[in-house]
């Protein structure tokens, strides 16, 4: 069983999923091979080389075999397990908790290629509504207090296989990154009575300098304060807590702006490694100051000695020049 650890100087949990270390590839750093579906598990055909699929959307098939066209099944290597308890206990003065949740991998195209760009809009937004069909499920299992939805692509941000795919792990907590983001939104909205992400929408499409694209329901964003090059926000104009409460309408163009964004991507910068994570409320909680967001960070610099000291990043490019590079990309 996975633990889950609290470092008692600055409050951060941490997963200790041993089990994970089964893996033959662990602490192996390999250069990025050409696409390749040779033995692939997640390509079409080899669905018993995965755990049985948990969610589909397919044809009128059987479950578990040809004929989908989005696949959800378990990790094969979980960092946290479904099963069991919680069974919260002190370690002297240390606090840890069993690694009670979930992890699944989000298989978006039964096709071998490594990212969503090549996909219509349409297949896209399959994966937005996989994402929340899991999500709304999820939320029903008591124990679980967070959902957190990511994408690793290419294997400098952290992906151990080719073919594209999301995974999400879902939490008897509430990560410390969100946490922060939550209390930072509460402070700024019990000075001004207003959402800071829905000033940050405002201020961006009033200036237009960090704008990278927008529809009727979305915008992206350079952040006035980025991490790293090239990171970019997509916000939903409609202020919205959880993500999990997105319309259909929103659906269909939150898939289609996200598939422009890294089609851009893709092009601006030769087909990037990078990560995307969403950040939406914890599992029922009621939060009128947040604004759940998706976040897009390209792998272009690394991290070093400095950055992970201090807490500081260092970005060698301003976020204006990165979304004016990007909103005069065209694509197809």
């Amino acid at each position: 069983m996975p633990e889950l650890r609290k470092d008692p100087v600055i409050g951060r949990w941490v997963i200790i999923a041993s089990e994970r270390s089964k893996r033959p590839t662990d602490f192996e750093i390999k250069d990025e091979a050409p696409a390749n579906n040779k033995n692939c598990p997640f390509c079409a055909g080899r669905e018993g080389q995965t755990p049985p699929e948990i969610l589909a959307y397919r044809h009128a098939t059987v479950p578990n075999t040809p004929g989908w066209t989005l696949r959800v099944v378990p990790n094969k290597f979980p960092a946290l397990q479904i099963e069991g308890n919680i069974d919260r206990v002190g370690e002297g003065m240390f606090d840890k908790m069993n690694g009670v949740g979930a992890h699944e991998v989000v298989i978006e195209t039964p096709e071998h290629c490594r990212n969503l760009t090549p996909l219509s809009s349409k297949s896209v937004e399959d994966v937005i509504w996989a994402y929340r069909d899991r999500m709304m499920d999820l939320k029903k299992d008591r124990r679980l207090r967070y959902v957190l939805i990511f994408k690793n692509k290419g294997a400098d941000a952290g992906a151990s296989l080719e073919h594209t795919h999301s995974q999400l792990i879902a939490l008897p907590i509430v990560p410390k990154r969100v946490a922060e983001e939550i209390m930072g939104s509460k402070e700024y909205y019990s000075f001004k009575e207003r959402c800071v992400f829905c000033d940050i929408i405002r201020q961006e499409l009033s200036e237009g300098r960090r704008m990278v694209a927008e529809n009727s329901d979305f915008v992206v964003v350079s952040p006035y304060a980025p991490k790293g090059p090239f990171e970019m926000y997509v916000l939903p104009k409609n202020h919205l807590a959880c993500f999990e409460d997105l319309q259909k309408h929103e659906v269909e163009n939150f898939g289609k702006i996200l598939h422009l964004l890294l089609r851009k991507l893709e092009k601006a910068l030769n087909d990037p490694p990078y990560n995307y994570l969403l950040h939406t409320a914890p599992f029922h909680q009621e939060l009128p100051h947040y604004h759940w967001h998706l976040e897009v960070m390209p792998k272009l610099v690394r991290v070093a000695g400095f950055e992970w000291g201090s807490g500081f990043y260092i970005n060698p490019t301003t976020p204006e020049d990165a979304a004016k590079f990007l909103r005069e990309i065209e694509v197809t």
